[in-house]
């Protein structure tokens, strides 16, 4: 049971479960009903006050675009009448110029007319006073006809007389300027095919020259370019000794050994090693094939530096690029091509050379009791300055490699554009040689009638008639 008080009377009275639900439900539905129509009336007048706004501003904007298409129709209409304006100033311009032409055409006109007119009649005058002359030169044409009918008979018969006998000397000349011709045609082929069979036996031999050639005569080719080259170069090196290795006597050598000498002292020993193949060698070499019999022969000769001079691997960048290092491998040992030959030996000299300076610094140092602190720090200036001057003196030798470099280059291009120019000039000799009048008077019948008109004034005197 429930208790509920009157707001009115102020009873108190008491309700059952359902009574009490039944009040709160009508109090509920009234309140929800009473809540809903508010909202609903509140978003009606919402919605109205958006459309009136959506309107006001569709109106504004569909006001402004207005304005800007009568303004761009504005624009666009003054640009209309200012080209018009234009069109009409050209229009005028072009007219008053076709005016002017047709007036400058019409006075060109007049004067061509009144010159024809005037040429017409002096014509007509030339021609009348041609027909009078015309006319006298047939009364004595007429006269002078029946006088050379009767000589024309006796120079017909004497005409034809002379007429073959021209035809039969004309005919032994022609036949014996083709028989002239032919000569000289078969001289030409037989002295260029005579030409042509000495250059391909020269060919031929220098194929089978160089089919023959062994390798060791390949690898000797090479040693005889190094020996030209140092021997061409000796003054360089006064006090030098370069000569082949001959001592197998512990079972290798090498190919050539260079030593120097400051005095009696020797500063510098370099073994040098040659390797070439042929083009056809089917197992190609590598020139690190090479480095540790090289190693061997120079530890056995007692020689400080090794060389390996190498035609092998010719495609390598590595090898091509100029001295290559190959310290990691083997001390002091280097590999280069055949024209870093002389370099490397003047390179090393050089090297060599200032160690010479620096072991008798290091002998007066020591005969002059220097003490070690001072001494370390001379060594360590000398060692600096000795190192600088070898990278300067390696940066300066690399660029003379460079420089040979793009020399080499040059000297090839210009060597390839000699070849391709005597290989043009032969070939247009050889047009040359070819050339002859039968050749360019062919399919031109003209052109021959000319040649034998000509041939026939040189070789033709006519008699005259007595």
């Amino acid at each position: 049971m429930k208790e509920l008080k009157c707001p009115k009377c102020g009873n108190v009275f008491q309700v059952d479960e359902a009574d009490y639900a039944s009040i709160v439900s009508q109090v509920k539905n009234a309140e929800f009903n009473n809540e809903v129509s508010r909202r609903i009336a509140e978003l009606h007048r919402q919605q109205q006050a958006e459309e009136q706004a959506r309107v006001a501003l569709a109106g504004q904007a569909h006001q402004k675009e207005l304005s800007a298409r009568e303004k761009i129709i504005g624009e666009r209409e003054n640009e209309i009448a200012r080209l018009k304006a234009q069109l009409s100033a050209i229009g005028e311009k072009r007219e008053f110029e076709l005016s002017a032409a047709v007036s400058e055409k019409d006075k060109v006109i007049a004067a061509l007319k009144a010159t024809i007119a005037q040429d017409a009649k002096a014509l007509e005058i030339a021609v009348l006073k041609e027909r009078q002359q015309a006319k006298d030169a047939a009364q004595a044409k007429d006269a002078e006809i029946a006088e050379l009918k009767s000589q024309a008979k006796l120079a017909a018969s004497q005409a034809s007389l002379r007429e073959s006998g021209i035809r039969t000397e004309l005919e032994g000349k022609l036949q014996l300027a083709q028989s002239r011709a032919v000569l000289q045609e078969k001289s030409i082929r037989e002295d260029y095919e005579s030409k042509l069979k000495i250059a391909q036996e020269q060919v031929d031999y220098y194929k089978d020259l160089k089919a023959k050639m062994s390798t060791k005569m390949v690898g000797e080719t090479l040693e005889i370019h190094c020996s030209t080259e140092f021997n061409r170069m000796r003054p360089l090196f006064p006090n030098a000794y370069f000569e082949k290795d001959n001592d197998a006597s512990g079972g290798s050598k090498g190919d050539f050994i260079f030593r120097d000498f400051d005095g009696d002292t020797e500063y510098i020993s370099i073994m040098f090693e040659m390797k070439n193949e042929l083009d056809e060698t089917a197992s190609k070499h590598k020139n690190e094939d090479f480095l540790k019999k090289l190693d061997a022969d120079r530890t056995a000769k007692k020689c400080e530096f090794a060389v390996l001079v190498s035609l092998l691997e010719p495609d390598s960048e590595l090898y091509n690029t100029g001295i290559v290092d190959m310290s990691h491998r083997y001390p002091k040992m280097y590999v280069i091509r055949p024209q870093f030959f002389i370099p490397i030996i003047t390179l090393l000299v050089q090297t060599s050379k200032k160690s010479i300076e620096y072991k008798k610094q290091l002998a007066i140092a020591q005969n002059q009791s220097v003490d070690v602190s001072k001494f370390e720090s001379q060594l360590l200036d000398f060692k600096d300055k000795f190192g600088r001057n070898y990278r300067l003196a390696s940066e300066k030798f690399q660029k003379a490699i460079d420089e040979i470099d793009k020399s080499i280059d040059h000297l090839q291009k210009i060597k390839d554009a000699l070849i391709g120019s005597e290989n043009n000039l032969r070939l247009a000799n050889d047009k040359a040689e070819d050339l002859t009048i039968k050749k360019l008077t062919r399919n031109n019948p003209t052109m021959k009638a000319l040649f034998d008109q000509a041939r026939e004034l040189d070789d033709y005197e006519p008699v005259e008639e007595q």
